[in-house]
């Protein structure tokens, strides 16, 4: 009776606290749902900073051509201006009236007033580097100096105030050829009409119904740069290595004359020693030193000139420009995701 009295009986066994390896594995499961909706999200959010980023790249890119054609049309208004500058001011000098006593009293105040100070820049010497000569004395073609190639010396005009500046005589017939960036891509190197070599580049001078045309061509390219000046012709030069690359690595302020090695001061000295060079009226004249101790001319360290330092200009322009952005995860990533949310779910 007792036996059966206690076996129906139902022991109610006391309910045990979840072990402390329980609540971590449940604030586990809800750390992780609370990361998964918060990496969603911030998914959401850089897709979308992504997608303003490349529509402000796009605008970037389409100002900076229109700044670029901006900037070619004010140099070419500032040629034509100074062409009608220079006409204007040959006029005024003959109309110019006679009052010399008034003229000559004021520029002797001046000189009395103003004393001649000494200049703190220094005035860099114009090295001439020795060049083989023929049995004639004249100099063997071509001429290398450093990046600088000279093919042809031309003939100079001497009769034609045009074809000659102060710091430059523009002879018919000169042939240049210079290391550079390509056109197509001006991260390749190319040399200037120089045949060993696939991108080649002609600079030179010929004579266009009385005046100057100055030509740079590739045969990379459809057509050749023809301009008035050598200043113009660079200046398109650099505009066009920045419109391939749609940035402003290099600036279109030109040095044409240093571009073609008209200023360089071997080549100077050959010109000026050639005949006729005494009558061009407006041609300052300059004096060399021969260099002795194998010392070169060194051009400015410009990115306009010289090939290495426009690829650290573009290296550098490059990598300023660059956006710092995420990339977007992959979608493996998301599915695996999203299967992770159904699991802890």
């Amino acid at each position: 009776m007792s036996d059966k009295f206690f076996h129906g009986i139902k022991v109610i066994k006391p309910e045990r606290e979840p072990s402390k390896y329980k609540l971590k594995l449940d604030n586990i499961k809800q750390q992780i749902k609370e990361f998964v909706f918060e990496n969603a999200a911030l998914c959401d959010e850089i897709s979308e900073i992504q997608e303003e980023i490349i529509i402000r790249s796009e605008e970037r890119k389409f100002l900076l051509r229109k700044l670029c054609q901006y900037e070619l049309q004010t140099e070419m208004e500032v040629e034509a201006l100074s062409k009608s500058g220079f006409s204007q001011t040959s006029s005024t000098t003959h109309g110019e009236p006679a009052s010399k006593k008034s003229k000559r009293k004021s520029s002797d105040n001046n000189e009395k007033s103003t004393k001649p100070r000494k200049s703190s820049v220094k005035i860099r010497k114009k090295l001439v580097q020795p060049i083989p000569l023929d049995s004639t004395g004249r100099p063997v073609f071509p001429i290398e100096l450093g990046n600088l190639t000279i093919h042809s010396l031309g003939e100079v005009l001497s009769d034609r105030k045009e074809f000659h500046c102060e710091e430059a005589i523009y002879p018919v017939g000169y042939v240049s050829t210079r290391i550079y960036g390509s056109l197509k891509d001006p991260t390749v190197k190319c040399m200037y009409t120089y045949p060993t070599v696939k991108c080649m580049y002609t600079c030179k001078i010929s004579d266009s119904n009385g005046m100057p045309r100055f030509e740079i061509a590739s045969d990379d390219n459809e057509g050749p740069i023809i301009g008035g000046t050598p200043d113009v012709c660079h200046s398109l030069l650099l505009q066009r290595i920045n419109d391939v690359l749609s940035l402003n690595v290099v600036t279109t302020r030109p040095r044409g004359n240093d571009f073609f090695g008209l200023t360089h001061p071997t080549v100077l000295n050959l010109i000026q020693s050639s005949p006729g060079t005494r009558k061009c009226s407006n041609y300052k004249w300059s004096r060399f030193e021969v260099s002795k101790n194998g010392d070169q001319y060194l051009e400015d360290a410009d990115a306009t000139l010289n090939y290495d330092l426009l690829q650290r200009s573009i290296d550098f322009r490059k990598y300023k420009m660059a956006p710092d952005v995420l990339q977007r995860p992959s979608d493996d990533f998301l599915d695996s995701k999203s299967g992770l949310r159904d699991y802890i779910i």
